[in-house]
């Protein structure tokens, strides 16, 4: 019988943790190592402290969230921002942890400003293993995997996503490249309505909703197939949508 292994000491450093979308246990997306590493941790860098606490109690209904400080770092932190001391527990030699609120953090996501941050101070980062939406939407598309864009959220107003959208389109046509893009749940039947109104009828599409959730749906046609059928339902649902030929 092999004799236990002696638990290894976690080095310290920025550790990039996925969470999961939803109400998904998180141990049907992230591997057992990334409990192990979060037990550990006690310094963190979130996006939301309320999201942050409920997913390290999912992870563990026993950790010790009263010991932990929280650094808030989100889209409404001001870009000009004092955040020196923000890697402060690291500097001093101890590790720390990003979260973002649903999916894997600085993709997307303003947690890329401590990984830039931990870089500059030489500082060690590590990624964790966990569900990426973009990845996954690009893998279940059947669209260009060798070749792709991952283009962010899209302009709001009316005229300059569209033209955001043609350029895409021509980029798919031309350079043989998926587009891939993201926009807030809320506006996400707008997007919907203008890539149908704005890109050719061969042009094909894919949606890909609730990834890695019970609501999971991803599915994949041409824009004069897509405005044949009843819309799907993407109000207040993560969506990623991806563009092909």
């Amino acid at each position: 019988m092999m004799e236990e292994m002696e638990e290894t000491p976690l080095s310290p450093a920025l550790y990039l943790i996925p969470s999961p979308l939803g109400d998904t246990p998180t141990d049907f997306v992230l591997p057992p190592h990334n409990a192990d590493v979060v037990r550990h941790l006690r310094h963190f860098i979130v996006e939301s402290r309320k999201m942050a606490v409920r997913f390290l109690s999912r992870l563990d209904r026993d950790f010790p969230i009263d010991e932990c400080d929280f650094f808030e770092l989100s889209e409404h932190t001001a870009e000009n921002a004092d955040l020196s001391a923000m890697l402060r527990p690291l500097e001093n030699g101890e590790a720390m942890g990003v979260i973002s609120d649903a999916g894997c953090p600085a993709v997307g996501d303003p947690g890329s400003r401590a990984v830039a941050l931990a870089h500059k101070k030489n500082l060690p980062v590590v990624p964790l293993v966990g569900p990426n939406s973009m990845i996954l939407s690009l893998m279940a598309s059947g669209f260009n995997g060798q070749n792709f864009a991952f283009n962010g959220y899209l302009p709001v107003k009316n005229g300059e996503r569209e033209s955001k959208i043609k350029q895409l389109e021509n980029r798919v046509h031309k350079e043989n490249q998926t587009q891939i893009f993201i926009e807030t749940p809320y506006r996400n039947q707008k997007l919907f309505d203008a890539l149908l109104k704005t890109c050719r009828a061969e042009t094909k599409l894919c949606v890909a909703s609730a990834l890695t959730t019970k609501d999971e749906s991803i599915r994949t046609k041409t824009i004069a197939a897509w405005k044949k059928e009843k819309s799907p339902e993407l109000g207040k649902i993560p969506t990623i949508f991806l563009l092909y030929k």
